[in-house]
């Protein structure tokens, strides 16, 4: 029993440590102004910061700043059993489970439409996006929603949760979320 609680703390406190480490990167890289000065600015940038041709590897530091601390990133979508599932990712999680494939591939990411609600220093985005493997590629390979939580601080912007889910052909975008 001993051995199973020194090996928990052991893992745990290499968690903490790592969660520790990256707080510090990020905390130490200042965010541009443009893309923290506005709801506009922190949105185009966090479209930008994950999109890029093969091979080019991604800001993953400027995509930090962007973000709270405790953010979530939250896929969902179908499971193979047809029932409907989520992933609940730190920033840490999502950056390493979905850069290198982002960077491998090529992936770029547009905003299609947008409807925001806001009250006070909240707002929530539900941001319709189009995804493609080359800027070049006549039609894209993914749709879907990303709905966004924003957070003003009153000095600048900060994402809080981004919950997506793509589209599907038993799943269309309804068309208000398409003009």
């Amino acid at each position: 029993m001993k051995r199973i609680l020194f090996a928990i703390v052991l893992i745990l406190g290499g968690a903490l440590h790592a969660n520790a480490k990256n707080d510090a990167v990020r905390d130490s890289i200042a965010p541009d102004p443009k893309d923290v000065g506005s709801m506009n600015g922190i949105l185009t940038a966090l479209y930008d910061v994950i999109s890029g041709p093969a091979g080019q590897k991604r800001n993953w530091n400027r995509m930090r700043t962007l973000f709270i601390p405790e953010a979530r990133l939250i896929p969902t979508g179908k499971r193979a059993d047809g029932s409907s599932g989520r992933k609940v990712m730190s920033l840490e999680d999502y950056i390493s489970a979905s850069g290198p494939v982002l960077e491998k591939m090529g992936f770029f990411e547009t905003e299609i439409h947008r409807t925001v609600e806001e009250f006070g220093a909240v707002v929530h985005v539900f941001s319709t996006y189009e995804s493609r493997k080359t800027k070049a590629d006549e039609k894209p390979f993914m749709r879907g929603i990303n709905s966004i939580q924003l957070w003003n601080d009153g000095s600048r912007w900060w994402v809080v949760t981004i919950f997506w889910q793509n589209e599907t052909p038993q799943l269309p975008i309804p068309a208000k979320y398409l003009d």
